[in-house]
């Protein structure tokens, strides 16, 4: 009976331990997938999202939610609990799946708005805010393509993606990109 209660505590312990190490963290990526929603909704929330430097991700629909330090369990129900509350989803099931692969750990811009595929859009030397965007599947037919919007630093410019000449903006790694909804002018 006491080996059994000393086991018990070293599983305990252990258990304890490693919930402790799997904490998310700024920097990281993480897959999130969605189920108990329609095949078409599932396309739009699957996906890998990088942890930006103030831990934190960009989910569609629900926008910006905290990440880092939380368990990917912790996170999950979160998720669930802000689609739910928003009145987006009703029966939102999530699953978090943080990694320690190297290869998650790209550099990424996000892309979000009115496109056909937010979240993480890879980055890959050269690319430009044209090319990010279409990236993501390019702007839904509400899509305001004249009025991209560019955040860096801190610092959000808008860009009008039908002139030729802003196209090639090069973009950098962590920036985000937004496109927003025409107006009732139809821009």
């Amino acid at each position: 009976m006491k080996r059994l209660l000393v086991l018990l505590a070293c599983i305990v312990g252990l258990v304890q331990g490693l919930s402790a190490q799997v904490a998310i963290r700024a920097g990281q990526a993480i897959e999130i997938r969605i189920g108990g929603v329609p095949s078409t909704e599932q396309t739009m929330v699957n996906n890998t999202y990088p942890v930006s430097e103030d831990g934190t991700i960009r989910m569609p629909l629900i926008g910006t939610v905290r990440a880092a330090g939380l368990s990917p369990q912790s996170l999950a129900q979160n998720i669930e609990s802000a689609y739910k509350s928003a009145d987006i989803y009703t029966h939102p099931s999530i699953q978090v799946l943080a990694s320690s692969d190297e290869k998650l750990n790209q550099l990424m811009v996000t892309v979000g708005g009115q496109v056909r595929n937010p979240g993480p859009v890879e980055y890959i030397r050269g690319l430009t805010l044209y090319n990010a965007v279409q990236a993501a599947r390019g702007a839904t037919e509400f899509g305001a393509m004249g009025r991209v919007a560019l955040v860096r630093n801190g610092q959000r410019k808008e860009y009008d993606l039908k002139n030729t000449k802003f196209m090639n903006i090069q973009v950098e790694p962590g920036d985000t990109i937004e496109v927003p909804q025409k107006n009732w002018l139809g821009q």
